[in-house]
């Protein structure tokens, strides 16, 4: 169970990481690299949507549905199983994706966005931590 509290700590973290993000967006601001200086390079590059959602759109609904999926588990809303089954396939792929836009960051853009990092490594935690 402390790993899915664990998740969901993480999840709350991703809120307010891709928070911040929109609400930069939306204020036509460019948000704060406080490492590096890519962050505009990648926001406002093309590969800054997918399926025609800006990336901290989808990256929203994501934290926002683990943190609904792990909430359920730990109190213990039925199915668990069913629960814990969505939480590892949409951390799979979260993971897959977060590999992918820094792929994308490194050979295509050669510009490293610090909220993009900052969003995959949480990823990352997520993932080991239902790995361990």
């Amino acid at each position: 169970m402390t790993a899915y509290v664990i998740l969901f700590t993480m999840a709350a973290f991703g809120i307010a990481e891709t928070s911040y993000l929109i609400r930069t967006r939306k204020a036509n601001k460019h948000a704060t690299c406080p490492i590096g200086g890519g962050c505009a390079t990648v926001l406002e590059s093309k590969y800054n949507a997918l399926f025609g959602f800006h990336n901290d759109i989808l990256g929203l609904a994501f934290y926002l549905a683990m943190a609904l999926v792990t909430a359920l588990t730990v109190i213990g809303v039925e199915p668990i199983g069913a629960w814990t089954r969505a939480a590892t396939w949409m951390v799979a792929g979260a993971l897959v994706m977060s590999a992918a836009f820094t792929l994308i960051q490194w050979r295509i853009l050669k510009a490293w966005c610090f909220w993009c990092l900052m969003s995959a490594g949480t990823v990352l935690v997520m993932a080991v931590t239902l790995v361990l």
